[in-house]
């Protein structure tokens, strides 16, 4: 089986060293040639092209944005160029509408298509330990299960419409940017009367919030480490817009998320795109 894999970031490059590792044939690309030398050494075939992959069973991609995505999968002629019977799996985190637009497409070249966002940062994806959440037709789901059980610990799957993985992980990442903002405006109200912060913190993430997220966010805000980013401010804001936009579809408020929006928006201002997200808690205080 030949896997194709488009998008080297933080995420993709861990993910495409664990199906080398799990010794399939793979072909990678990336916009920025440098980013596939490590794969390289690994054993990926390095194509100069996008749609030199295109003739692969199976085609990943791990692409930042909705517009990074019709660049690629659309503009870039991927879909027109693949084979009848192949399988492209978007792990991206993509709007509804996308999702929508991306199933029709590929059902109308008979191209297999399934949605799969994951959750966990680039050290997890590494691990192979990422819990991967997935919506398409289960006979689709099926032939790919294989592959996605060599990149996550777990698969979760949510319907045979991709949209749905998508709504999933963008609730999910609203929930992440909620834990951040109520840790940074809790930390403030506590060293207000001289408390110590992380002590404060370290409470809270063994105790009552005993979580990865609480655990793993909360020890950044601590020591206030928020570069190098895992995830940018920017791409916390992408996602928070869009899940308020599914919502507003649906005519569910989500009042919360504008609070969120808007303090993401603050920092993005003050400079902070590229920091993690994990900075929200400063503009939350």
């Amino acid at each position: 089986m030949e896997i194709g894999f488009i998008g080297l970031g933080q995420m993709g490059q861990g993910i495409a060293s664990n199906l080398l590792k799990a010794k399939y044939n793979v072909k990678v690309w990336n916009r920025t040639p440098s980013r596939a030398k490590a794969l390289e050494a690994q054993g990926a075939i390095v194509v100069e092209k996008v749609a030199d992959l295109t003739q692969s069973d199976i085609v990943f991609s791990m692409l930042a944005d909705d517009a990074a995505v019709r660049n690629v999968i659309f503009d870039g002629g991927v879909l027109d160029a693949m084979r009848a019977g192949s399988i492209h799996i978007n792990l991206s985190t993509i709007s509804v509408g996308l999702a929508r637009e991306m199933t029709e497409s590929h059902g109308a070249r008979k191209v297999g298509y399934i949605a799969s966002p994951v959750l966990g940062r680039p050290d997890v994806a590494a691990a192979g330990k990422l819990n991967i959440l997935v919506a398409g037709k289960k006979d689709i789901v099926k032939r790919a299960q294989p592959l996605l059980d060599k990149i996550g610990q777990k698969t979760w799957y949510f319907g045979d419409r991709p949209e749905q993985a998508n709504v999933v992980k963008l609730g999910a990442n609203f929930m992440i940017a909620s834990a951040i903002e109520m840790m940074g405006e809790a930390s403030t109200l506590v060293e207000g009367y001289d408390i110590d912060v992380p002590y404060f913190l370290e409470m809270i993430t063994t105790t009552l919030f005993a979580a990865p997220v609480y655990q793993g966010y909360g020890g950044m805000i601590a020591k206030k480490q928020f570069e190098p980013a895992g995830f940018r401010m920017t791409l916390g804001l992408k996602d928070i817009h869009l899940a308020i936009e599914a919502a507003e579809e649906r005519y569910i408020p989500l009042p919360f998320a504008s609070v969120v929006k808007n303090n993401l928006l603050e920092g993005i201002a003050h400079g902070w795109g590229n920091k993690d997200w994990a900075s929200l808690s400063i503009i939350s205080g």
